[in-house]
């Protein structure tokens, strides 16, 4: 995994300079002080403890998401309990954007109030942006494992889940491996979550399609030239499923994660999840903080909230698997119902390294329009 240097943040020579200057300015105010300490703060250690941090954040009152929409994960519920606990507004900008639209908006609108202030990024799109994420480590960080986390908190995993394919049962026969999906069965009927160029969820499909075919995670030739034959057989859908153009029956088959398949489940009882035994791919998601967050307390605040037991148990009830499971299935403190409740899994899985992704990514972006153009 990489590691990134720490930035250090010396509070005596900032204490120093605001004395020095004290006389021959006015007075900064206190919500601007905390914010700008806020920005610097590698642990709620480094603004006090957590309790100051809540107060800065409180006085910031608002925080910026963007690219959660309310089904993924639980990233709804989850929204409403930090504002519930904190009093402080979300503004959830583009739910349904790709991780790549995250770090757009973030360039885009660096210098305003209106920039996102964290990020929730697939790995091969998190990997290539490390230099706009603020190093910070939760409470919690000790207890999240090694080859979750960047060493110095510059980035963290948060949840993960398998790469799955759901189906609709009442429109499409049951699939029982990727290479079903070619039949005539399915034609006009096969979507990815997203471009893979730009999401994390349609390029894990990819990398499943790849390994079910002879390929790898790293070497995805055989997983573009799937979908390449996808398109061929005229059984490859290009549009980006929803809840809703699964529930009307537009997009009857989707690549798309565990957790979001089974969640389909509830709300369209024919929706099925099938996960292949030849080809079991895992991953994890990506939290950051952005380095020029407009409120920068409340985004590590956020932080501690997602990654304390309340905000892991919120992702585990959505189905996605947290990043501090085992280390909370030991404490005793995980909801148990909903850990158990996850889908079983057969066969190896195989969760790609950075390097792989990378690997991967670079592939994709050379050959992914001229394998479906």
């Amino acid at each position: 995994m990489r590691t990134l240097p720490r930035r250090s943040v010396i509070m005596l020579a900032a204490a120093t300079t605001v004395l020095a200057t004290t006389a021959c300015s006015p007075p900064e105010k206190e919500s601007e002080a905390s914010s700008s300490s806020a920005a610097s703060a590698t642990s709620a250690a480094d603004l006090g403890g957590l309790e100051a941090l809540i107060t800065a954040a409180k006085a910031e009152g608002r925080l910026n998401v963007i690219a959660l929409p309310p089904d993924w994960a639980n990233y709804g519920e989850i929204i409403k309990a930090f504002e519930a606990k904190y009093s402080i507004k979300v503004d959830s900008a583009q739910p349904d954007g790709s991780s790549q639209d995250e770090i757009n908006a973030a360039n885009q609108l660096k210098g305003q109030d209106t920039a996102p202030d964290v990020f929730d990024l697939g790995m091969s799109v998190a990997t290539a942006n490390t230099a706009m994420f603020a190093p910070y480590k939760v409470a919690t960080f000790a207890e999240i494992p090694d080859d979750l986390k960047d060493a110095n908190g510059t980035w963290v995993n948060d949840y993960g889940g398998y790469m799955s394919i759901g189906y609709d049962s009442a429109k499409v026969p049951a699939p029982t491996s990727v290479a079903d999906l070619l039949k005539a069965d399915y034609k006009g009927k096969v979507a990815l979550n997203g471009d893979p160029t730009q999401a994390g969820a349609a390029f894990a499909g990819v990398q499943m399609a790849s390994i079910a075919n002879g390929g790898t995670a790293e070497d995805i030739t055989a997983g573009v030239k799937f979908f390449g034959d996808l398109k061929k057989a005229g059984n490859f859908l290009p549009v980006d499923p929803t809840p809703a153009t699964i529930e009307s029956g537009q997009t009857p088959v989707v690549f798309d994660w565990d957790y979001l398949n089974a969640a389909q489940s509830a709300k369209t009882p024919t929706w099925k999840v099938l996960l292949p035994a030849n080809a079991v791919l895992g991953s994890y998601y990506t939290q950051a903080i952005n380095k020029d967050a407009p409120h920068p307390a409340a985004a590590r605040l956020w932080q501690e909230f997602l990654y304390s037991d309340e905000g892991q148990n919120l992702w585990l009830k959505g189905g996605a698997r947290p990043a501090r499971a085992d280390a909370m299935q030991k404490a005793g403190t995980i909801d148990a119902a909903a850990y158990a409740a996850l889908p079983a899994v057969e066969g190896t899985p195989v969760v790609p390294t950075e390097a792989q992704n990378t690997t991967a990514k670079e592939y994709l972006t050379a050959n992914w329009a001229k394998a479906i153009g």
